[in-house]
């Protein structure tokens, strides 16, 4: 295969984001085809034993194992890297296999982790569970308080974690104020930005080391695959990640790999239009509900700031109403808007997750993060918004609303 301009850096070096989702790590076969071919392959042929000696041991280019290597893939990771502005990427399995390994792929027993209290209840799963069970301590903190960061730091912190907008209670992180704390203290940040992608929000402007993805959400953005990517400097992934992928295998299929790639095609106008219906949706319904939590409404507490970092403020909110009876009876009343705890989607979902996402935690860590039994979260899709409004206002009538 060819690599096209697609894959020159000294070219698309000043292309934007959308640009690069759609031209950027693009590989052509002697067939000149226009939409990147699928490599279904496991493993490669070699001319000769000196060559496929000389790519194991890293002094030739070229494919090796796709547990290593995969054009498919290889091209995904080129993509996102160029959209993030980051040097490196390299694909996962899925959102959650992204976030294990940018997490042990860098700890070791005696190190100490700061992580947000407000995240994916997989992610808190990490931090509360898994970490500790192998000799890392893990300190949960509100990390809407840019002091309780500095406050939370030992000598042996290694890691900054979180999430922004955080899943499902839409906190927000001061990245350049957490990024530049952690690199003043030689402390690696990571950054779970799938609630935003590079689309609308970029860590690595202000300092983020490590971003991590659940590609399933908005880059395939249809709700087909499962798909993770974490994106780091070229050093950081070639001598601490790719030692533990290469080990320990949280490789993306080729075929899902595709997938995505043809959803980064429209991730701009996805996130931007579901962005437009989110706002809009939330501003119909502040009035009608008890509480919303919102970046892009004035009533967020951090506004301003979700306002500084993001482009725009994406396509999930959440809103409070009693308790679990009424939040279940708005759901069940629900006509278009489909129950459902993916985000991301094409289409309108909703969930309660204290019953589904946060399920796993204990009450009084989800009371901790704010997760209450009245949340609703909504991921708003591409359907005309008008009717999306009559669906929950449909909805908030029947619960008593």
């Amino acid at each position: 295969m060819k690599k096209t301009t697609g894959t020159d850096r000294s070219i698309t070096s000043h292309w934007r984001p959308a640009t690069q989702a759609v031209r950027g790590g693009t590989w052509r076969s002697e067939h000149g085809e226009t939409s990147e071919a699928l490599f279904l392959s496991s493993g490669y042929t070699y001319d000769d034993a000196a060559t496929v000696a000389a790519r194991f041991a890293g002094e030739a280019e070229g494919m090796t194992y796709s547990r290593l290597q995969n054009p498919t893939v290889a091209m995904l990771e080129e993509r996102i890297a160029l959209m993030e502005g980051a040097e490196a990427c390299r694909a996962q399995a899925s959102g959650m296999a992204a976030m294990t390994a940018a997490l042990l792929c860098q700890l070791s027993a005696g190190d100490h982790v700061v992580g947000a209290r407000a995240a994916f209840g997989s992610c808190r799963w990490l931090l509360d569970s898994l970490l500790p069970r192998f000799g890392i301590e893990c300190s949960v903190i509100d990390s809407t308080d840019d002091a309780a960061w500095e406050a939370a730091i030992r000598p042996n912190t290694k890691v900054f974690f979180f999430e922004t907008p955080a899943n499902p209670t839409l906190d927000v992180v001061d990245l350049a104020h957490v990024c530049g704390l952690a690199k003043a203290h030689g402390i690696t940040s990571v950054v779970d930005n799938a609630f935003a992608t590079a689309a609308l929000q970029r860590p690595m402007e202000f300092g983020a080391d490590v971003v991590a993805y659940s590609a399933t959400k908005l880059m395939d953005g249809q709700g087909r695959v499962l798909a993770g990517a974490i994106c780091a400097s070229q050093q950081w992934i070639e001598e601490v990640l790719l030692p533990f992928q290469r080990n320990t295998g949280p490789n993306i299929s080729p075929f899902n790999a595709w997938v995505v790639l043809k959803g980064l095609e429209t991730l701009s106008l996805r996130a931007h239009r579901q962005s437009e219906n989110a706002l809009a949706l939330g501003r119909f319904i502040e009035t009608r509900v008890p509480r919303i939590l919102h970046p892009g409404l004035p009533s967020h507490p951090r506004h301003e700031l979700a306002a500084s970092q993001m482009d725009a403020f994406g396509p999930i909110f959440a809103f409070e109403v009693a308790d679990r009876a009424q939040a279940f009876a708005l759901l069940d009343a629900l006509e278009l808007v489909d129950i459902s705890n993916n985000i991301g989607d094409a289409r309108s979902l909703m969930c309660h997750p204290a019953s589904t996402t946060h399920a796993g935690m204990t009450q009084e860590d989800r009371d901790a993060m704010g997760v209450t039994e009245g949340l609703l979260r909504i991921n708003v899709g591409l359907e005309d918004i008008e009717d999306v409004k009559e669906d929950l206002v449909r909805a908030l009538k029947a619960a008593g609303l």
